[in-house]
């Protein structure tokens, strides 16, 4: 995701250019934090306290120059038109958060209204075209059958690694289409410029299994599966990037 996102904003501003971003669903801060370490002003939304507090310790062992240049906010994306003025916002970023969101429509198009012109909204959604993946890859057979028609989807099952206890998926989540996304980031004035899969060949992959020794191969396949047809088409997540027009 970061490797993504470098590219699309690399070959979209200038070098150099103190962007203004909007990370809604921020989450522990992951992708915020990192922004704000490359210069950039960052605004966090998040709405889960658990998050924030963790979001919050991060930021805290920062140097004064990256803390000055984040602010977190709890609230959720529908309360973009509240926080923030029409345009506001060179970047705007909305990882993980539609899949739990039953209407997205007004959501984007909240988000779409406080990005500039010429600016990035990136979205991190379930991949409503691979939902089968998962089940077939693990022989369920009646359960991929079943996911070729659904909309929506658990989170798999997992061990705790630190108890060996199995944990209970979370909450049920829905999944996007490519086609229906593009044409909703059309109708909003941010049509699609660009799209990647996340996590083409490591979504089957237990918990609490062993890291590969060499990580880093790992990262480039999956990253150049992630460009390339017909491999990305079958990702269990797509990272899709429209610009506003």
């Amino acid at each position: 995701m970061a490797r993504q996102l470098e590219e699309q904003i690399a070959g979209r501003f200038p070098v150099g250019q103190r962007l203004r971003v909007l990370d809604v669903g921020m989450g522990r801060g992951t992708q915020a934090l990192r922004l704000a370490r490359a210069g950039h002003q960052v605004t966090g939304l998040e709405q889960d306290p658990a998050m924030i507090s963790a979001a919050r310790q991060a930021l805290s062992g920062e140097p004064e120059g990256i803390r000055e240049r984040m602010r977190i906010i709890e609230g959720d994306g529908r309360e973009t038109g509240v926080h923030f003025l029409p345009g506001s916002f060179d970047v705007v970023l909305c990882h993980g958060v539609l899949m739990y969101v039953e209407e997205p429509d007004p959501l984007l198009a909240g988000l779409a209204r406080v990005l500039a012109p010429g600016g990035l909204l990136s979205l991190l959604v379930r991949n409503g075209d691979a939902l089968a993946m998962r089940p077939g890859l693990s022989g369920d057979w009646a359960g991929a059958l079943a996911a070729f028609d659904a909309t929506t989807y658990l989170p798999h099952a997992r061990t705790d690694s630190n108890t060996g206890t199995p944990v209970r998926p979370g909450a049920e989540g829905r999944a996007d289409r490519l086609s229906a996304l593009t044409s909703t980031l059309a109708g909003i004035g941010a049509p699609l410029h660009a799209w990647y899969g996340v996590r083409v060949f490591t979504d089957t992959v237990a918990d609490g299994a062993e890291p590969p020794a060499d990580p880093r191969t790992l990262l480039a396949a999956e990253e150049r599966a992630g460009r390339t047809d017909p491999y990305r088409g079958v990702a269990a997540l797509l990272h899709l990037c429209g610009v506003r027009g």
